[in-house]
């Protein structure tokens, strides 16, 4: 389907979008992001924006300034960037001086960030006018029902304007969101064209480099594609040298609608690109009240192929989503631009519930965190395929730029679990086409999918890095989560809140997608929605589609799980800069966790054999588990079975409450892991299996289960566990949060996330009150990191990580609540029995570990 110009051109009048009131004051906010390549920061946030000038994500900056400046009084306003480093300062000189506004901060939501100024006004001789506000609103949309929408690499910048007197606005970038490379040579012109019959039209300035060099990389920046900056057909432009342009607004006003076109290096003569606007506002009437007026400019960086990746075919070049509903980019740039109205609406739709639901958790910080994160989150994928068998690359941003690495996809999944599950599939589908086609020799789920974005060329000779348990444990728990939310009857439990809106029946062909885009919806006047995620037959159909085509794979994967992860050998987890270990408690949770998604797995196809075989590997090895991990007196993990006196963070409990295994045995129970099946299961002949069932200890299971009060039939992993858990989180608890275990005063936020929505309230808002102290204080100076020390300033550690997607886990209590048909949270409700009671056990014991901090 392809879309026209016409369809929204109804939707296209301007509106200011309104983030929420902010209590979070980060030190870095988003301005313009939309993927790993389009990527633009304000840094120095907690300051006045005209501090700095807005960098990439890495901490380059970008040439990005905006001005105002009011003709009755001469004076010039730097509002972003630093103009004035092009300007006489001091003043007035050449008819203009330099004065600063009146900051009043950020607000910000899941995807917008808003900056307002006042520029206070001189009185006349009878009355006092109003200062003049100013909004930069910068809105770069998340929406959950509109995919196509989210595939389109483009931002919105409004400024509104609003007082009694006249102001012009002005606005340039440079050559640095072209290229990383600073002496690369650079190319622009300016396209115009009409918006079908309005009258109206749009100018974009376009800015490439003059060679490019397709999939690759200058300090993180790409190295091909086109920059495009667009604005009304109506607004004054100037490409030319950034001190006379700036010199020359100041002076006048306004730009001259000419193009410097001695094409040059970014910084040489620093070419820029900008348009300016003048809004008059004033009223010679005496009853007019101030004037309100708004100008909408889009930034898009466009490329098409995307990335390579070396698919079942061969290596593909891979085109961008979009271009599959878009001719011509031009097209595309129409679209989006008169699509803003819309935009802005599902994208304040999508702000307004995650703030609504993260309310639900008790802590008044939550909302801002999970807003904080949602832009950094999808800023760093980017989307590819075609409507019948879309994708989602993701980019191993920071840390060292692997390409579709599963334990990154991992800790960003409830992220993507909550705001739409479809992009978690189409994460989840280039690494099981590769392995599926046979380039990928291991036995293990593979690491990544190239060493490093945007060249997904494999690893034929299966040198990635290697995790196999950790690896093996996460893409089954992500698999078996995916299919859980697929499968809901009533669209209130429905595991993300927009999963059951649209349309759209089952499509049974085996060429394509069990979740395509072919069959796009518009609802509410708003065309190119997505249709609906599962629910009812539609989804039991799209899971068995989805498992059967790879059954093989999860079987693999499992198998390596039970030879290997109960006692895991010397190796890496996902948190390698922590260096490689044996016998980690929390990695042999995963991947026991990991055995036991492949049960509910195997239901989808209904293979009751492996339903039986692997449910019974996974009880005895987590009961096996419980006497090799816990600590001697039974109050929290040790961070390595042999490693007494240690202690860790055991995130990876997190899945078994969201694959709603700490249901087994209660009332809320789903009726897939009924009480009878399980006895059904108890019951199997496993004579033909690869392994005999196993029985633990029996001594030691009746020393750990010797608790009366305790119903030990409850759950997966007992719930004790739980319990003991959450008290040590509240005794070894920092200024600045959780540390990851006891080897160090760091944290990894993303587990910590993990963890905490694993335990009981009390415990779960000091850790996030924590968080949110550290917010506020860290020294950092980039986009959110997810590993910092608790302690000192909160600063970075030896690895700089920064802008990585894993923040995905900060939703991880949002997953959570709408996990098991709503039950997940409830079913947790005992870790709130008697909270802040009964912790002087752990409190004594707490001492010593402090201490050893």
């Amino acid at each position: 389907m392809r879309w026209s110009i016409a369809a929204v051109a109804a939707g296209s009048a301007l509106l200011h979008l309104t983030a929420q009131a902010s209590k979070l004051t980060p030190p870095v906010l988003p301005l313009v992001v939309r993927n790993p390549y389009l990527s633009t920061w304000l840094d120095h946030a907690r300051e006045a924006p005209w501090t700095e000038w807005p960098m990439f994500w890495t901490g380059e900056r970008q040439g990005f300034s905006i001005m105002a400046s009011v003709p009755d009084t001469g004076k010039v306003y730097p509002l972003l960037g630093r103009p004035q480093d092009s300007l006489a300062l001091g003043g007035p000189h050449d008819g203009y001086s330099v004065a600063f506004a009146t900051y009043l901060g950020a607000t910000y939501d899941a995807s917008t960030t808003n900056l307002t100024y006042l520029i206070p006004q001189s009185p006349t001789s009878d009355t006092v006018a109003a200062p003049l506000e100013i909004v930069l609103s910068f809105l770069s949309p998340i929406t959950p029902t509109s995919t196509l929408r989210q595939s389109i690499p483009a931002s919105y910048l409004t400024v509104q304007v609003t007082g009694e007197t006249n102001v012009n606005i002005y606005l340039d970038l440079n050559g640095q969101w072209a290229s990383g490379d600073r002496g690369s040579e650079i190319v622009w012109g300016l396209g115009t064209w009409e918006l079908g019959s309005s009258g109206k039209g749009l100018k974009t300035w376009r800015i490439t480099k003059e060679t490019e060099a397709l999939f690759s990389e200058v300090r993180d920046q790409a190295e091909w594609g086109t920059l495009h900056f667009t604005a009304p057909s109506d607004v004054r432009h100037e490409a030319g040298t950034s001190a006379l342009l700036r010199q020359r607004f100041a002076r006048t006003g306004t730009l001259q609608n000419e193009i410097d076109d001695g094409f040059r290096g970014i910084m040489e003569e620093e070419p820029v690109f900008a348009f300016a606007k003048s809004f008059v506002l004033n009223s010679t009437k005496p009853s007019s009240k101030a004037g309100s007026d708004s100008v909408l400019f889009t930034i898009a960086h466009i490329q098409n192929p995307v990335v390579q990746f070396a698919s079942a075919r061969g290596l593909t070049y891979m085109r961008p989503l979009w271009a599959s509903w878009f001719t011509s980019v031009g097209k595309l740039l129409s679209f989006h631009y008169m699509d803003y109205r819309n935009a802005a609406k599902l994208a304040g739709e999508y702000a307004a519930r995650i703030s609504e639901d993260a309310k639900k958790s008790g802590s008044e910080d939550y909302a801002d965190i999970v807003s904080l994160a949602a832009r950094q989150i999808i800023g760093a994928t980017s989307f590819s395929g075609t409507p019948d068998d879309p994708i989602l690359f993701i980019k191993e941003i920071s840390s060292n730029g692997n390409f579709q690495t599963i334990d990154i996809m991992f800790p960003a999944s409830p992220f993507f679990l909550y705001t739409n599950p479809r992009w978690l599939a189409y994460m989840l589908e280039p690494n099981i086409e590769h392995t599926l086609s046979g380039q990928y020799p291991n036995k293990y789920a593979m690491h990544d999918l190239g060493a490093h974005f945007p060249n997904a060329t494999g690893h034929p000779d299966g040198n990635d890095e290697k995790m196999p348990v950790e690896e093996c444990g996460n893409i089954l728990m992500m698999g078996l989560a995916l299919v859980q939310s697929l499968t809901y009857d009533d669209e209130t439990i429905a595991g993300s809140p927009w999963s059951s809106l649209g349309g759209g029946d089952f499509d049974p062909n085996p060429s394509i997608s069990a979740f395509p885009l072919n069959q796009l919806d518009t609802r509410d006047d708003i065309i190119g929605l997505d249709d609906s995620w599962g629910g009812s037959t539609k989804g039991a159909k799209q899971a068995r589609k989805w498992v059967e085509r790879s059954y093989r794979l999860w079987r693999q994967w499992t198998g390596y799980l039970v030879d290997y992860a109960l006692e895991p050998s010397h190796q890496l987890s996902t948190d390698d800069f922590a260096g490689p270990l044996r016998l980690q408690t929390n990695l042999a949770l995963k991947g026991i966790v990991g055995i036991r998604a492949m049960s509910d797995i195997a239901k989808v196809v209904g293979n009751e054999a492996d339903v039986k075989y692997f449910k019974n590997i996974s009880n005895v090895y987590i009961s096996k588990w419980e006497e090799f991990g816990m600590s001697r007196d039974g109050s929290h993990a040790k961070l390595a079975y042999y490693w007494y006196g240690s202690w860790t963070t055991l995130y990876n409990l997190f899945n078994d409450a969201l694959l709603c295994f700490h249901l087994d045995g209660t009332s809320l129970s789903p009726s897939r892991s009924s009480a009878s099946a399980e006895a059904e299961a108890s019951r199997h002949d496993y004579e033909d299996q690869e392994q005999q069932p196993l029985n633990p200890d029996k001594k030691h299971h009746e020393h750990h289960h010797s608790d009366k009060s305790k119903n030990n039939s409850t759950g997966f992993v007992p719930r004790r566990i739980y319990e003991r858990q959450s008290d040590w989180y509240h005794a070894v608890r920092q200024r600045y949060g959780l540390p990851l275990d006891s080897r160090h005063l760091y944290t990894k936020t993303d587990w910590e996330f993990f963890a905490t929505s694993v335990a009981s309230k009390r415990v779960r808002n000091e850790i996030w009150e924590s968080y949110a102290l550290w917010v506020n204080e860290t020294s950092t100076d980039r986009p959110l990191t997810d590993l910092h020390d608790t302690e000192g300033d909160g600063g970075f550690l030896g690895a700089y990580f920064m802008a990585r997607p894993v923040i995905g886990g900060h939703f991880a209590f949002l997953a959570l609540e709408r996990a098991c048909g709503g039950k997940a949270v409830e079913g947790l409700a005992f870790l709130n029995k008697d909270d802040g009671k009964g912790k002087a056990h752990v409190e004594v014991k707490a001492e010593g570990i402090q201490d050893e901090l």
